[in-house]
């Protein structure tokens, strides 16, 4: 049985010199993080959060701007003290660590992308890559040449003498993730790491990380406000509000189950065609056959996790049925029918965000 790679348990974060009686207040009376500011002046960061990331999961935790997403995120590697909880990274409690051996496991086992690059001016580019195998105490042959190959892995070959001034904004982002990919962490902690840059060098890069972390296996817990980048790159996301997490799943279960209106709202713009996958099209094998019959020899064959924007793709070459399959194996089968209802759905939550508009 595998353990998650990062788990959260009840967290709390009240920012302020009476943050004991503050957070009493909201377990016991329910204030709102507007009460407790007026009658406690202090502030509601992070509200009795839990939560777990699976290995080599990208976990995306959004929301807006004071949702408490970030504050969230400095706890895992405690570079904030959390009021209350535990948190557990591969299975060690990082809140019962003394000072020195937080700084050695932060070191060896968690990195972090900042969203301001982070860059030492006076160093260059490699050596800003090797700067945690420095601290580590890494001979410098040897980190350089782990630096060398991380530079390869972001594609900027060739630029390991620059410094960060001579860098665009994308290409000094890419070395903030070669830095934090050198160290060889087991977890990353990404803040809003793309979202100062251009939005067609923010999906390029949004691109090139989901590469490396699909070719890597690296956990990472990734910290957004744009639900459209939360539901491109991550495998399961959660949604904060005021603090506190109102929902977290995968993002098709997020786009086609929203938990409340406020979810509802975030999602009325994004599109079904790259999020809706076969699954949740399908009629089971078993339904489909007792209805049916049994399913043709020349149907064309998909997996579960192809998108809606595929199958509608091969639909229109071919308007026979879709056998939708699992580890090879046939377990569904999608109709020209059901795609038709995916587009009119998509449409309509389309309609709805521009009406809001």
């Amino acid at each position: 049985m595998s353990h998650a790679a990062v788990s959260a348990h009840n967290i709390w974060k009240v920012f302020g010199n009476r943050s004991r009686e503050a957070m009493a207040a909201v377990r016991e009376q329910g204030l709102s993080k507007q009460q407790i500011l007026e009658q406690y002046n202090c502030v509601i960061g992070v509200a009795d959060v839990s939560f777990e990331v699976q290995p080599g999961q990208i976990y995306c935790i959004m929301g807006l701007s004071g949702s408490g997403k970030s504050t969230l995120v400095r706890h895992i590697n405690r570079l904030l003290e959390p009021s209350a909880g535990e948190i557990f990274v591969n299975q060690t409690n990082v809140m019962k660590i003394d000072t020195k051996a937080l700084q050695a496991f932060r070191n060896k086992h968690i990195a972090m992308v900042f969203q301001n690059f982070a860059l030492m001016p006076h160093r260059s580019v490699l050596d800003n890559i090797a700067m945690p195998l420095e601290i580590r105490g890494v001979n410098k042959n040897e980190r350089l040449q782990i630096a060398e190959h991380n530079l390869q892995l972001v594609e900027l070959t060739g630029w390991g003498n620059k410094f960060a001034h001579e860098l665009s904004g994308g290409m000094q982002q890419r070395i903030g993730l070669a830095r934090a990919l050198a160290s060889d962490p087991d977890i990353l902690l990404m803040d809003e790491p793309f979202s100062a840059l251009d939005p067609l060098i923010r999906r390029q890069l949004q691109s090139q990380f989901m590469a490396l972390s699909a070719k890597m296996k690296k956990t990472t817990v990734f910290i957004t406000h744009d639900l459209e980048e939360a539901v491109r790159i991550g495998d399961r996301i959660a949604i904060m509000r005021d603090g506190r997490i109102i929902q977290e799943d995968t993002p098709e279960n997020i786009v086609l189950h929203p938990a409340n209106e406020y979810i509802a709202d975030f999602v009325a713009g994004i599109s079904r065609l790259n999020i809706v996958r076969a699954h949740a099209l399908m009629t089971p094998l078993q339904e489909f056959s007792a209805q049916h019959g049994t399913v043709g020899e020349g149907w064309q064959r998909f997996d579960e996790s192809t998108p809606l924007n595929i199958l509608i793709a091969a639909a229109a070459q071919d308007p026979q049925p879709l056998i939708i399959t699992k580890a090879d194996k046939a377990v569904g089968v999608v109709v020209y029918q059901d795609l038709l209802r995916a587009i009119l759905a998509d449409e309509s939550l389309q309609q709805e965000a521009d009406a809001r508009v």
